[in-house]
């Protein structure tokens, strides 16, 4: 081989080395949070299951279910759009762990708010506030 193919040939391959290098820098750069840390998924989906609580508990409170189910379809568009995986959402949707810690979440935010298990009236006093609020909680609600 002659000194120039040498040369070129040397080239090639430092120039292959760095668009590889820089490919790895920006995948990584760009790499996604894990969902259990995403703060708008997580906040949304506390939300349902606060929500969720009040409707079954509070006997004058009802579901705007299509509502929820829309907001559902939404969130998981919003999810897709950052980059996450159809596998990813499901993944993180049927983990147990991320589910019991959203739950424990929502418990914790009820407790706050005065909720008591088995007071009904408690339960109707939150989503009342809640849907004045006009909380991302107090939109899947409605009062009969």
């Amino acid at each position: 081989m002659t000194t120039t193919r040498k040369t070129l040939a040397a080239l090639r391959t430092a120039v292959a080395a760095a668009v590889m290098t820089v490919g790895a820098l920006a995948a990584t750069a760009f790499a996604l949070e894990p969902l259990s840390s995403e703060r708008y998924i997580n906040d949304r989906l506390i939300a349902a299951r606060i929500a969720d609580q009040i409707r079954r508990n509070c006997p004058s409170i009802e579901g705007r279910i299509i509502f929820a189910f829309q907001q559902a379809r939404a969130l998981e568009r919003y999810a897709l759009d950052k980059g996450y995986s159809k596998q990813q959402i499901d993944s993180f949707l049927d983990s147990k762990p991320d589910r019991q810690r959203i739950y424990a979440v929502a418990e914790d935010y009820m407790a706050s708010k005065g909720v008591q298990k088995g007071d009904a009236g408690s339960y109707c006093t939150l989503g009342r506030a809640e849907i004045a609020a006009n909380s991302v909680t107090g939109s899947l609600l409605v009062a009969k």
